[in-house]
């Protein structure tokens, strides 16, 4: 009896046993086992940019696909973390949204798409994908994916944006670097009042010893003493203050009387801590110049050349003003300080060639400012450009000149100028899109874009669609273009029936869509293929693109079931503006 009874307890054992990988497999976390499917979610409703997203929505599916990523990835056995700021899911992707893409692939395209000066479309559509919550791609590490990222937030001066990448990321590797950059961002501003303010949406779990500084100094500015000696105490105790920063704040709370008078350009804070402390502050930028402190000292108005016949210190200058440190201006007021003899000034077309560069740029600049009638203006403007160009530092020049002629305006630029004037004219305005127009007359200008632009109900797009059709019917001279496609194309992926009469097939057969683009879909390399279309559109907006560009760009967003990326470039290609 006693045998029979330990059998069968020994058999409910092996059975317990056999039975717990089963129900253990429930326990799964997604987050760290990568062989869990991950499918898109459709139809999600757009949330605000700058929320706190919800990543849970980006594991629901209605779609039959799945995107798994297999055992073999270059990142097997490591616990791999995603980083970013928006839900996948508001712009129809998912999580594995890079992971069928080869590593190789996404670098060289973010390499190039660094090159662009992206529109506002293109810029809006890469941040939407590219800063969303996702795995890496294949052969890329979490860490170097989120670098790619931080990478292009820091080089496109992105704050805002980097803010809210500190919110919703509270462990990544770089996040030294991205607190630095935003509090030097502050500083370069001077502007040190707004900055301090700025600083506290940033996180108390975020402990920094540099963001702790800039705290302690901001309480110093605020004329809050008791709590930054408190919070100096604390870093102290933590070990992560230095000398240096202690010897300043000190001096600025008025526990000692004297402070070093040597400049520390460690970084920007020190440097800033530097010119605020010490009596009479003197600094001569250097080729070495760290590029946020040519910026501080650019917004403080610390950048000055006591000497104007200094060339070698102005020659620097110019330098730094052409690659963006200086601000042009400055390298302007210098040319108007310098002195010339008045027979100089009047024989200043022949006489500049005899000078050394800078010189011959001073006195161009001075007879322009001198001119009296547009036409002399215009002559100086262009000689003066050549002048730049010849040393290779045109970019001082390109937005004065451009401004210039703006001023004169194009109707008083002589005849023999004003084509080359025109292409002179910076076109520094904003992108906005007019007024809606819609005509019916036009299929892809017609009512039916409401559905996109305001929404409109399914029935009531519904029967404009057949209105619109029937009246386009009558008119046998109608031509049915790649834009009208784009349109019914749409139409039909979102479910709305064409009448019959319509041949889809026969006028979409006109039209080819890059054979090299379509394999992207087979291959389920929906994100690269996105970024694929960003290059296609990159400096322009959706609607100055040509027709057929914007047919295959809409087939193949449908093809891959991106309607909200899909419905932007409608938006912005279709109607009729006013």
């Amino acid at each position: 009896m006693i045998l029979k009874s330990f059998k069968n307890f020994l058999t409910f054992l092996i059975l317990i046993s056999s039975l717990s990988p089963v129900l253990g497999e429930e326990k799964i976390d997604i987050w760290k086992n990568k062989k869990k499917d991950i499918t898109t979610t459709s139809n999600t409703p757009e949330n605000s940019n700058s929320k706190k997203i919800n990543l849970n929505n980006s594991l629901n599916s209605n779609d039959e696909e799945t995107i798994k990523i297999e055992d073999n990835l270059s990142y097997e056995g490591e616990v791999v973390k995603v980083f970013g700021i928006y839900d996948p899911a508001d712009f129809d992707f998912n999580l594995n949204m890079w992971s069928t893409s080869d590593a190789e692939d996404i670098r060289a395209s973010i390499k190039r798409l660094n090159k662009i000066r992206l529109s506002k479309t293109s810029s809006e559509i890469f941040e939407n994908i590219f800063l969303s919550f996702s795995y890496p791609p294949e052969g890329m590490s979490d860490n170097e994916f989120v670098k790619l990222k931080i990478n292009w937030l820091i080089d496109n001066n992105k704050s805002d944006l980097i803010e809210s990448f500190l919110k919703q990321n509270e462990e990544f590797e770089g996040k030294s670097r991205v607190i630095q950059y935003l509090v030097d961002e502050n500083i370069a501003q001077a502007n040190i009042k707004e900055g301090c303010e700025k600083i506290k949406f940033i996180d108390s779990k975020i402990r920094d010893p540099y963001l702790e500084k800039f705290k302690i100094y901001c309480f110093v500015f605020s004329n809050q003493k008791s709590q930054a000696q408190l919070l100096l105490d604390l870093l102290r105790e933590q070990k992560k203050s230095d000398a240096f920063f202690d010897d300043k704040i000190n001096f600025l709370l008025g526990i000692s009387d004297k402070t070093t008078n040597k400049i520390n350009e460690k970084n920007l804070l020190n440097f800033y801590l530097s010119s605020v402390t010490i009596k009479d502050f003197n600094y001569e930028p250097t080729k070495k110049t760290k590029k946020e402190i040519w910026k501080y000292l650019n917004a403080a108005n610390l950048i000055k050349l006591e000497d104007t016949n200094d060339k070698d210190k102005l020659r620097d200058l110019e330098r730094a003003a052409n690659n963006g440190q200086v601000n042009a201006k400055i390298i302007f007021d210098i040319y108007k300080q310098k002195k010339f003899e008045l027979s100089t000034l009047i024989n200043a077309k022949n006489i500049h060639q005899t000078l050394e560069s800078s010189d011959g740029r001073s006195l161009i600049y001075q007879k322009y400012l001198l001119s009296e009638n547009f036409e002399t203006k215009v002559e100086y403007l262009f000689l003066l450009e050549e002048l730049f160009k010849k040393d290779k530092i045109l970019n001082i020049y390109s937005k004065f000149l451009s401004d210039s002629l703006k001023e004169i305006g194009l109707e008083n630029v002589p005849k023999n100028y004003r084509e080359l004037a025109e292409s002179r004219m910076l076109n520094d305005q904003e992108f906005e899109l007019g007024k809606i127009k819609y005509n019916d007359k036009v299929l892809h200008q017609s009512k039916i874009l409401k559905l996109y632009v305001e929404n409109d109900s399914d029935k009531k797009i519904q029967k404009e669609i057949q209105k619109i059709f029937k009246k386009i019917s009558k008119n046998r001279k109608y031509f049915y273009s790649a834009k009208d496609l784009a349109l019914v194309d749409s139409l039909i992926k979102d479910g709305f029936k064409i009448p019959a009469n319509f041949d889809y097939n026969d006028l979409s057969s006109k039209y080819s869509v890059p054979e090299n683009l379509s394999e992207l879909i087979e291959k389920k390399q929906n994100a690269f293929l996105t970024l694929k279309i960003i290059e296609i559109i990159g400096e322009d907006e959706p609607n100055e693109l040509d027709a057929e560009t914007i047919y295959f760009i809409t087939n193949l967003l449908n093809k891959m079931n991106l309607i909200k990326i899909r419905n932007k470039i409608l938006i912005s290609a279709l109607p009729q503006r006013v």
